[in-house]
């Protein structure tokens, strides 16, 4: 999917009335099938980005457009179509707690299937091997049938990932997603989404702190500055310069956030909106 930023601004999807843009007078191109990794310190404007890409925020200013059409004149069905081609993929997913992780995953296809599919998943899920398949591919197939909430914090963020692989989405917008998982997980996970990515075409959108993780895997980097464009390069063109001035007074943020212990129990982080499905 191609995606076209002309002067978009927005505010943070958890932003109050009446804040200020999160989010100031972007303008960017992404073409269809493309891999982008979006970095800049905390409070850049990254998250924002995300959520307005995948239609879940309306801009306060400027224009989105989606494969060439503009989500916000689009007719409430149409809009509704175009968004189930989108796949957002919080940092905290917003897993149901008692849910099987098995009925987590499939959900990532549900609006894909007739109503009469979608419900019976609900109550016994119909594609089982599919699930496995793309939970194997983060390392945690032995969880298919446990309880999210029995999960630690890095184990639900991979099971978000793997419910971003089994979605025939052909947006996929992953929000930090290895912010809770050690550097030999972090590796794996990032290699299986972006191969993932590129065999079915699909248009990755990513934002990561890890900025190792996002020079060595994406072609190309976008980094945010207090809601605003820094730089648009090449992963080869981006220099330590670059990064210095796009950390400056965040330079502990350059290597990343220490990653939570994979085996912590998670307890009950506070749920994301996927506003988008």
């Amino acid at each position: 999917m191609k995606i076209e930023l002309d002067g978009l601004s927005g505010c943070h999807p958890a932003a109050k009335p009446g804040a200020a843009p999160a989010l100031r007078g972007l303008s960017l191109n992404v073409q269809a099938g493309e891999q982008v990794a979006v970095i800049g310190p905390s409070g850049a404007g990254k998250t924002t980005l995300l959520h307005l890409m995948a239609c879940a925020l309306q801009p306060s200013a400027g224009h989105l457009l989606l494969d060439g059409q503009d989500p916000w004149a689009l007719s409430r069905g149409a809009l509704q179509t175009l968004r189930g081609a989108l796949f957002l993929a919080p940092q905290v997913p917003p897993l149901p707690p008692r849910q099987r992780v098995v009925t987590a995953v499939l959900a990532g296809r549900l609006p894909h299937e007739g109503l009469w599919t979608s419900l019976r998943s609900l109550f016994y899920p119909v594609d089982i091997p599919r699930a496995e398949r793309a939970l194997a591919g983060f390392d945690v197939a032995d969880k298919l049938f446990d309880r999210v909430d029995r999960l630690s914090g890095g184990e639900r963020q991979r099971v978000g990932l793997a419910r971003a692989l089994v979605s025939e989405a052909s947006l996929l917008l992953v929000d930090e997603p290895l912010s809770a998982l050690d550097p030999t997980r972090s590796q794996h996970a990032i290699e299986t989404l972006t191969a993932a990515a590129r065999e079915r075409g699909a248009t990755l959108v990513a934002t990561l702190h890890h900025v190792e993780m996002a020079l060595a895997h994406f072609p190309r980097i976008v980094g945010l500055r207090d809601g605003a464009l820094a730089f648009d390069l090449s992963a080869a063109d981006v220099t330590p310069q670059h990064l210095q001035a796009l950390y400056a007074q965040h330079l502990h943020e350059l290597t990343g956030p220490a990653p939570a212990p994979d085996d912590a129990f998670p307890g009950s982080p506070a749920p994301v909106a996927m506003n988008c499905r």
